[in-house]
């Protein structure tokens, strides 16, 4: 059994892309520390109804520095890729050589899973997404039935709590309505 402290986060999945299982994945920094290349030599961990499962990469396309497109063994459908949306992505700690430093693993992404709560309105929603396509990194946000996408700005930010999984957020007025 794989236990939570053998473990690094190594990013998040995204959406599904396409019918045949592909998903998106958000990497943090810390994938360039790996001892493993190319990156089909690696099982990314998930959690998965409290037990970590591991999942052995088919093969991935890079989309950015910090991005892909990636098969999973065993996963091909897109309902299948769907039920790892959004969830944390891990790797064991024996796929690295030296220190693990835990600032390489803040990223925007980092953040997908945390409740983002503003001082004045209270909780806004769950950070399921980054929105890297444009100029500004914007969180993509679900409150109630809808995303929503609020800027991913340090100046925002006034407290992170990592236990709650909780991002508290002085937002500009007028930019949750």
């Amino acid at each position: 059994m794989i236990n939570r402290d053998e473990l690094v986060p190594a990013g998040h999945f995204r959406k599904p892309h396409g019918t045949k299982g592909e998903i998106a994945i958000s990497l943090t920094a810390v994938i360039a520390g790996t001892t493993r290349n190319p990156l089909t030599d690696l099982f990314l961990i998930c959690e998965i109804d409290g037990i970590f499962v591991p999942f052995r990469i088919e093969n991935y396309r890079s989309i950015t520095d910090s991005s892909a497109y990636i098969r999973l063994k065993n996963i091909n459908s897109e309902e299948k890729a769907r039920e790892l949306a959004h969830k944390e992505v891990f790797l064991h700690k024996n796929h690295f050589k030296g220190e693990i430093k835990n600032e390489s693993l803040l990223t925007w992404e980092y953040f997908i899973g945390f409740t983002l709560i503003d001082e004045q309105l209270g909780t806004i929603g769950t950070i399921i997404d980054v929105d890297t396509t444009t100029i500004n990194t914007l969180f993509v946000v679900e409150k109630g039935n809808e995303e929503i996408l609020i800027p991913a700005a340090e100046e925002f930010i006034i407290q992170v709590n990592e236990n709650q999984k909780e991002l508290i957020a002085a937002l500009p007025e007028g930019l949750v309505e």
